[in-house]
């Protein structure tokens, strides 16, 4: 059963009987109020470590051994909006930054050659080896078409669902990482599309650990069909719609 509560209410409520290994953090990108939802979070958790969606690990590096460069690593990543993001960073504390990121060149590379081949030996560990069943696999695509403002021929999606399953695989690749080099909780800071429960990390985790436990807050701007353990409600960012360029009178 899915647990919903409003952003401030209570931090990590369910997880006061027993931390679980590695907490995924969703967000809304642009949304500043998830990333203070996440910051709120971390101080309770007290993770060893934060594994970072938007950075590599060699930008990762870079800010972990000197948090002056935390900034300029963000900059570097190509990431925009770091102030909404400044408070993830302040609540670390001691906890090491991880990089995940996976290159646009190696994405490109999945996209047109599959995931296998690129993810090294682990791939079926993790189940990159095995085509997703036909009605999973349009679901994703018909989202992935959606999330592309439907401008971009529907047959194309198929190559982005491999690239999703991809990252969806290194960021679990490197938070299990994380985990057996600075030991448990350790944290994700990832948007919801990854931290759903159904195929995001939690279920690349359960799939290449199954002994390793995994809790999922969503930080979502309202209903959502998304499954994930804890839903936080945050107000919604008034923005432009981001598909009204593509459009054509």
């Amino acid at each position: 059963m899915r647990l919903v509560v409003l952003l401030f209410a209570l931090v990590l409520p369910s997880m006061s009987r027993a931390t679980p290994d590695i907490v995924i953090l969703g967000e809304v990108h642009d949304n500043a109020q998830a990333h203070l939802g996440q910051a709120e979070a971390l101080k309770d958790l007290r993770p060893s470590a934060v594994v970072f969606e938007m950075l590599t690990e060699a930008q990762a590096a870079r800010a972990d051994a000197d948090r002056s460069q935390i900034s300029s690593a963000w900059e570097e990543s190509g990431w925009r909006d770091f102030p909404i993001y400044a408070p993830i960073f302040e609540a670390l504390g001691k906890a090491r930054i991880i990089g995940a990121a996976v290159p646009r060149a190696t994405l490109r590379a999945v996209y047109t050659n599959g995931a296998e081949a690129h993810f090294g030996p682990e791939a079926t560990r993790y189940g990159l080896h095995e085509a997703l069943p036909e009605p999973e696999k349009k679901h994703r695509m018909k989202l992935q078409f959606e999330a592309h403002c439907e401008a971009m021929p529907f047959e194309m999606m198929e190559g982005m669902v491999t690239a999703q399953r991809f990252r969806d695989a290194a960021f679990a690749r490197a938070a299990l990482s994380a985990l057996e080099t600075y030991g448990p909780p350790v944290a994700v800071i990832a948007g919801n599309g990854h931290a759903r429960i159904d195929w995001g990390i939690p279920a690349m985790i359960a799939r290449a650990a199954p002994g390793v436990t995994t809790h999922a807050i969503g930080f979502v701007e309202g209903d959502t069909d998304v499954p994930f353990d804890e839903i936080r409600i945050v107000p919604t960012v008034d923005r432009d719609d981001p598909c009204q360029s593509l459009r054509t009178e």
